[in-house]
């Protein structure tokens, strides 16, 4: 069992729809741009994998998301893949999908049921998890091209809350061990929106993380730039670049909990 999120601020997550919308464009162009004349790069974040793979695979979720959300779907069981195109084709068939999928999400009402795999089951969930998906993504990309910077930080504060509420523990913690223990994750950048609150708890009922807001004291504590503590989360990186309080054995398993391809 997993606990049920919680949506803090607003009806779609922590930012607005226009800010999801804002963000969608700016790190879905950015990533193209990263593609291009790099597609036989290997992104060392995502192991085993070029951008062309990177490009492909980020273009069938854009358009497999549009499609749920176009048609309203509630139920799915299968989704059928596009064909993969040529190298050649492929940035103008991602750009392509991103303009298709900008357009299906500023259209869509937050509020609108459709099947998601998560317990939040409306358009909401898919206008924040795809601007968060790109963000995630972009920097993959650039970091194979040796280019690019860190995520906005208000998009990563957003991105950590979103990890805690529906990713972690994601899989059963097939690939990790139980965690043995309470961590808070601690966000530094200055200058963050009021209602931003930037530090989270985690505690466990048995394997299902319970997640709390707020300054309180964990067993491990993990803190870092918006962006780290986000790329650290999805394991882009190690927890060596962030600062680790209490028991780094604790941090360690709480890191390597989720099941993430």
């Amino acid at each position: 069992m997993r606990s049920e999120p919680v949506l803090l601020v607003g009806t779609i997550g922590l930012m607005t729809l226009q800010e999801y919308l804002a963000a969608l464009d700016a790190d879905g162009n950015a990533f193209a741009e990263a593609a291009v004349g790099n597609l036989r790069a290997p992104v060392s974040s995502c192991p085993g994998w070029t951008v062309a793979d990177l490009v492909y695979h980020l273009g069938v979720v854009h358009r497999s998301w549009t499609s749920i959300v176009a048609e309203r779907r509630t139920e799915v069981e299968h989704i059928d893949l596009p064909a993969r195109p040529d190298d050649d084709d492929l940035v103008a068939w991602y750009r392509d999908g991103l303009t298709d999928m900008r357009t299906t999400l500023a259209a869509a009402d937050p509020a609108t049921p459709i099947w998601t795999w998560a317990p939040q089951k409306d358009v909401a969930f898919v206008q924040r998890r795809m601007a968060q998906e790109t963000a995630v993504h972009r920097w993959d990309a650039q970091l194979a091209a040796g280019v690019g910077g860190p995520i906005d930080p208000p998009l990563a504060v957003d991105g950590i809350d979103e990890y805690l509420r529906f990713m972690l523990g994601l899989g059963g913690g097939e690939r990790g061990e139980p965690v043995g223990g309470s961590v808070h994750l601690h966000v530094t950048d200055e200058d963050l929106p009021e209602n931003l609150v930037g530090e989270w708890m985690v505690h466990f009922d048995g394997d299902t993380p319970l997640v709390t807001t707020g300054h309180d004291k964990g067993d491990a504590a993990l803190r870092g730039s918006a962006s780290d503590l986000l790329l650290g989360l999805w394991r882009r990186l190690p927890m060596e670049a962030l600062d680790v309080v209490g028991d780094r054995a604790v941090a360690a398993r709480f890191l390597a909990l989720t099941e993430l391809a």
